[in-house]
């Protein structure tokens, strides 16, 4: 049986434009090639999660079923262009938060792991067989403290970006 490979992104700054609070689908503006990437990394049998802090809900701009519903609405985005988001992993909490429910110091909240722990339990992926692409060193530190190789994205074609990566891996016998 392959090796199920795992391709954790940031969603914010990588999958679409980051946006300051971004809850609503007629502001989501795709990064360029992102959608391919998807589609691309779908055809090689790649699953894709995304994992992304949303502290908006913390502070009360939007809720947790805003954040639920864009995310349905990105995956069906994604369908149409060929590819698919096997999950959505977000964190609402952030301490010292405006809504009290989630002043929460949790384990989720990147740079912390937890989210990328549990996609990896979820999809019974070895970190060895991860990678994750973020826009920031908070995204990288996460990567890392999970054990897995993370890819800082500064712009360009993310099709372009993955396929480097994913070439890179190849290249060090990492199928």
């Amino acid at each position: 049986m392959a090796v199920k490979k795992l391709c954790l992104l940031d969603r914010d700054g990588v999958l679409n434009v980051d946006k300051a609070y971004l809850y609503k689908a007629e502001d989501v503006e795709w990064i360029p090639g992102s959608r391919e990437a998807i589609a691309w990394m779908k055809s090689r049998g790649i699953l894709v999660a995304v994992v992304t802090n949303q502290s908006g809900v913390a502070r009360g701009y939007f809720t947790e079923d805003t954040v639920r519903k864009l995310h349905a609405w990105m995956q069906a985005e994604m369908k149409k262009s060929g590819g698919e988001i096997a999950a959505f992993y977000y964190c609402p909490h952030l301490p010292g938060a405006a809504v009290k429910q989630y002043d929460v110091e949790c384990d989720c909240r990147k740079p912390k792991p937890g989210m990328i722990l549990q996609a990896l339990n979820d999809f019974n992926v070895l970190p060895g067989n991860a990678f994750l692409i973020g826009d920031s060193s908070r995204d990288l530190e996460s990567a890392e403290a999970a054990g897995v190789k993370g890819y800082l994205y500064t712009g360009g074609s993310l099709l372009e970006f993955v396929k480097s990566i994913v070439h890179d891996c190849e290249q060090h016998g990492i199928s």
